[in-house]
């Protein structure tokens, strides 16, 4: 996933490092857009019109992804993978595609098997990472581990106490230029999920591109929203929020996770510093 990850577990039982390993390779195995043999890369050359059978882990994120598109008005879309590459931040492979309007909708799912309705491409980059949290806190719980800390590339999952009767207490990452309150939380059964134009970015004619793709325009979202965290019980969907309202900015953003109760923090960058939103349900949690 072109990132690390780190747990720290309480009385860790044998073989347990090598057990998240093996989760993270099977997600990577099925979802990783840079190797050509994985699933999703398989799924993106298939015909058109031509049903696949698509591994249990692929299809629940697919499943999550399109939920999280209808949800937020395509602003997050699982099926952008030719924006994500025209601009910079795929593998590359292939010939660019004529571009489709809202390329979620072109993704049909029955049963266990998708296809896709149009030249689309999958691409699970604003969702995978938060998966990979959830399915690597699921093989810990599995394994008798009943607290524990793990992250993947920014992402978190806390569960149970620390030795000291303490919980998970971790400090939100802030962007790195910006001077902001820092944001402390308690993860105990809960996750969290942070976009940050910080995170990745390339330099074009002089320009900052952003790796979030706005599905709307086709091109990276304009300069200003710094960074989105979103808390949710789902690392996963909390990934997948954080990337929509990264999209939509901080009015549509947050009315999107005020409206569905989101505890959702944004940082935006001003001429003068930053300015920071929060919903009432993250207000509430700080109390």
């Amino acid at each position: 996933m072109g990132t690390s990850w780190s747990a720290q577990i309480v009385d860790p039982p044998a073989r347990c490092e090598s057990a998240i390993e093996a989760v993270l390779a099977r997600i990577i195995d099925q979802m990783s857009n840079w190797e050509a043999d994985s699933a999703i890369s398989r799924f993106n050359r298939a015909a058109v019109g031509a049903w696949m059978p698509l591994p249990a882990d692929m299809l629940t994120v697919l499943r999550a992804g399109l939920d999280i598109a209808r949800l937020s008005g395509g602003a997050f879309d699982p099926a952008i993978g030719q924006l994500v590459d025209q601009w910079g931040f795929g593998p590359g492979l292939g010939p660019a595609a004529a571009s489709v309007t809202a390329p979620w909708t072109r993704i049909e799912v029955e049963g266990d098997r998708a296809r896709r309705r149009a030249d689309v491409a999958l691409d699970f980059s604003g969702i995978a990472k938060g998966f990979a949290v959830d399915a690597a806190a699921a093989q810990l719980r599995a394994m008798g581990v009943a607290n524990f800390l793990i992250e993947i590339g920014g992402e978190l999952r806390g569960e149970g106490i620390k030795p000291n009767i303490q919980p998970w207490w971790v400090d939100v990452e802030s962007p790195p230029d910006l001077t902001i309150p820092t944001l402390r939380i308690a993860l105990c059964g809960l996750s969290v999920a942070t976009s940050g134009d910080y995170r990745r970015f390339r330099i074009a004619d002089g320009a900052r591109l952003s790796h979030s793709i706005d599905p709307a325009t086709g091109a990276p979202i304009a300069a200003g929203v710094a960074s989105v965290t979103v808390l949710h019980d789902s690392a996963m969907l909390a990934d997948a929020w954080a990337t929509a309202i990264t999209v939509l900015g901080p009015d549509k953003g947050m009315a999107l996770a005020t409206r569905h109760d989101l505890a959702a923090r944004l940082v935006l960058r001003m001429d003068d510093g930053a300015q920071e939103y929060m919903t009432p349900a993250l207000a509430a949690m700080l109390e």
